[in-house]
């Protein structure tokens, strides 16, 4: 009998009147029953929100650093049986699922080390004209209300952290939704905050289904709204409310650009194995997964076979084998909708080099050439463990290549030299660029977002502080300076 897990409402657990099942996507078995909020619950929670949003956002930088020091500690004392969750509701391979945990710890601490530091004031001159005399103005940042965080299956520990540790950081009240489909990691981190001395109603975790979500996000005493998922449920929000301020981390298309002078053999062998590791971890769910290679053609004929071997040694099967790297999509109708657009792509021609094949909920790690550009495959997010890779001749006809999409989040480009480099930076039309790896680094300290259809607004942990604050300027007179 799996156990049936409590919400945490205004920083307590609860019952509602209903309960869904979490399902493993590797064997199907149920892990766990949870309890869903009733409307009213819900109510309460919003309510108690904004009612201490005064409260907290005064409280001393010492206790919410506390907070959040203890979050970190507590994560890494638990972080075996966290991970092992993890794996069970997501189907994420253990090692990854470690890995998980490992990066939640650190957005908690260095949310911690923000809470220290974060709004220490600027003071301004403003005797630089006469009228000014005197004057000094004083800059600081306040919280703008309670934050609604709608977090993803893909990382359901670290991105719901990614919503919570910076609020609390900021001093702003936070409800989190976690995704109905692994509602259990977010549920944990619940456990972990009433174990420290936030105010009451400071934060809430409530797994609601996502045909109530739209109630939250039309309330207007949650101003803020971080959502982390699909471009078409981010516009609808957007759209929705566009009073609101929204933080909207969305799809990709990553591209992993290997150019002429990335050519030894050590350099390609670097390149592939990062490439064939970072389009299939996390079953290549996660939005800067390497979706596509584009190569010059000075290095494509000696790079593809590198590619295609690497990703044939990618293990699959059971997530709790720790050898095992690549484990099932988060559902069978996933991986039915990544052999689609497979068999769309080959049908229009492209070539499948290796892949290409579905068991269950488990997607082969497949590699595709000769895509052609109007396929979904070439236009949209997979979000699946699919690799295209394209020939080029030259830098600017590789820029261009990665520019040829609706969606801009992340891009690597190898090359050795630093004036492409900065080529890059400025040339390529995306929220961050990796020289000598793969679009997938992320450190979860450094701002981190994209451009065109893959969102509006940085996270990171001192991104999403500033996200959600606003400045407001203290002008003293008769200052004698």
């Amino acid at each position: 009998m799996a156990a049936t897990h409590a919400f945490w409402l205004a920083g307590r657990q609860a019952t509602g009147e209903d309960t869904f099942d979490v399902t493993s996507p590797w064997d199907g078995r149920v892990v766990a029953a949870v309890s869903v909020p009733t409307e009213a619950q819900v109510e309460e929670a919003v309510a108690a929100a904004y009612a201490v949003r005064d409260e907290f956002a005064a409280t001393p930088a010492h206790v919410r650093a506390a907070a959040l020091d203890h979050v970190s500690r507590r994560l890494a004392e638990r972080a075996e049986e966290i991970a092992r969750l993890i794996s069970a509701e997501n189907g994420k391979p253990i090692k990854w699922a470690r890995g998980e945990v490992g990066r939640a710890v650190s957005v908690f601490r260095l949310a911690a080390e923000e809470a220290r530091r974060f709004n220490g004031g600027e003071g301004q001159r403003l005797d630089t004209d006469a009228g000014g005399q005197g004057r000094l103005a004083l800059v600081r940042r306040f919280p703008k209300g309670v934050v609604l965080g709608i977090a993803p299956f893909n990382f359901p520990l670290n991105l719901c952290a990614h919503k919570v540790a910076p609020a609390i950081a900021a001093g702003a009240p936070i409800i989190l939704k976690p995704a109905p489909a692994t509602p259990l990691s977010g549920l944990v981190l619940g456990e972990l905050l009433a174990e420290t001395d936030l105010p009451a109603g400071s934060w809430s975790i409530l797994p609601v289904p996502n045909d109530r979500m739209p109630a939250l996000v039309q309330d207007e005493r949650l101003p803020v709204i971080s959502f982390t998922g699909s471009e078409k449920v981010g516009y609808a929000i957007m759209d929705s409310v566009p009073r609101k301020h929204c933080t909207l981390e969305l799809g990709g298309n990553g591209a992993a650009v290997v150019l002429a002078d990335w050519a030894s053999e050590e350099d390609l062998d670097w390149a592939a194995q990062r490439i064939a590791t970072f389009s299939n971890y996390q079953g290549g769910q996660s939005c800067i997964s390497v979706q596509r290679v584009i190569a010059d053609a000075a290095v494509y004929d000696r790079l593809v076979p590198r590619i295609v071997a690497a990703v044939e040694a990618q293990v699959t099967g059971d997530p709790n084998d720790d050898a095992t790297d690549v484990g099932p999509l988060i559902s069978e109708d996933a991986a039915k909708r990544v052999e689609s657009w497979v068999q769309e792509a080959v049908d229009a021609g492209a070539t499948l080099l290796t892949g290409g094949k579905r068991d269950g909920a488990s997607y082969a790690p497949t590699v595709l050439a000769d895509v052609p550009a109007d396929v979904t495959i070439s236009c949209e997010e997979v979000f699946g463990p699919v690799l295209t890779v394209q020939k080029v001749t030259g830098e600017a006809e590789a820029f261009a290549a990665v520019n040829d999409s609706k969606y801009g989040l992340q891009a690597g480009v190898f090359t050795h030299d630093l004036q492409t480099a900065f080529r890059a930076h400025r040339a390529l039309e995306v929220g961050g660029v990796v020289i000598g790896d793969v679009p997938s680094y992320r450190a979860d300290q450094m701002p981190y977002g994209g451009v065109k259809q893959s969102g509006v607004g940085r996270e990171g942990v001192r991104s999403a502080m500033e996200d959600y604050t606003y400045e407001r300027v203290l002008v003293l007179t008769g200052i004698q300076l």
